[in-house]
C-alpha cells in the first residue's frame, strides 16, 4: 500500500513535471513568434482571445470528458501582418479566396502518436460560410481535430461549412531542442510551403 506521503509528493512532481513541460512549450512558441517577425512577410501571431493558444477544453464531469481537464493539445497560427488587424489585444485574419496561415500544432498526447510531435505548415483553400475570420475557426478545427487531420501531411477537409487544404509536416517535439532545429525542422520547411503557393 502506498502512503500517505508518497503520493502526495508523487502527486507534486507529476503537477511539477506537466508546468514545467507547457513553460517549455510557450517558449517553443514564442521563439517561432520572434522568428517569423523578422520574414518579409512579417508574420504576426493569431490572438482568437488575447495572446493565447487555441485548444479543446472541457470542464464536464462526464468520464468522457474528464480527460480533456488536461490540456493535451494545443495550436497557434500566423500570418502576415498586412493580413491581419490587431485591436484591443485580439487580431482579425480575414477569411477570403488568398488567405494562407501557417499553421502550429503541438500534441502532447493522443493515441495515434508515440511521443509528443510537432506539426507544422501551411493552411490555404480556406472558406468558412458562418465564420468571416480565421481566429473564428481555430476552435472548431481544434475540437474536430481528427477529421481535419486525418490525412496527414496533406490536409484537405471538407464540410458544408468549412473548407481546409494544406499540408503539415510531423516533428517529434523532444527533437527540436534549440534554435538551429527550429529553424531546420519548423520555420524553413514551413515557410517553403506558403511560398510555393
Amino acid at each position: 500500500m502506498v502512503e500517505k506521503g508518497q503520493i502526495i509528493e508523487q502527486t507534486k512532481l507529476a503537477f511539477d513535471f506537466i508546468q514545467q513541460l507547457y513553460l517549455e512549450v510557450s517558449y517553443l512558441v514564442k521563439v517561432i513568434e520572434g522568428i517569423l517577425q523578422e520574414e518579409e512577410e512579417r508574420f504576426v501571431i493569431g490572438r482568437p482571445t488575447g495572446y493565447g493558444i487555441s485548444a479543446r477544453s472541457s470542464t464536464g464531469l462526464d468520464s468522457n470528458l474528464v480527460r480533456y481537464w488536461l490540456m493535451r493539445k494545443l495550436a497557434v497560427f500566423f500570418a502576415p501582418e498586412e493580413r491581419t488587424e490587431l485591436r484591443r489585444g485580439q487580431t482579425t485574419t480575414k477569411i477570403d479566396s488568398d488567405l494562407r496561415v501557417l499553421y502550429l500544432r503541438i500534441v502532447l498526447d493522443d493515441k495515434a502518436i508515440d511521443e509528443p510531435a510537432v506539426y507544422s505548415g501551411v493552411l490555404r483553400s480556406i472558406r468558412a460560410t458562418k465564420a468571416e475570420k480565421f481566429e473564428s475557426l481555430m476552435g472548431f478545427i481544434e475540437y474536430s481535430d481528427h477529421r481535419v487531420f486525418s490525412s496527414l501531411p496533406k490536409v484537405d477537409y471538407e464540410d458544408p461549412s468549412v473548407r481546409l487544404q494544406g499540408e503539415l509536416m510531423q516533428n517529434n517535439l523532444f527533437e527540436i531542442n534549440d534554435t538551429e532545429a527550429i529553424l531546420k525542422k519548423i520555420v524553413g520547411p514551413s515557410l517553403e510551403l506558403y511560398r510555393e503557393d
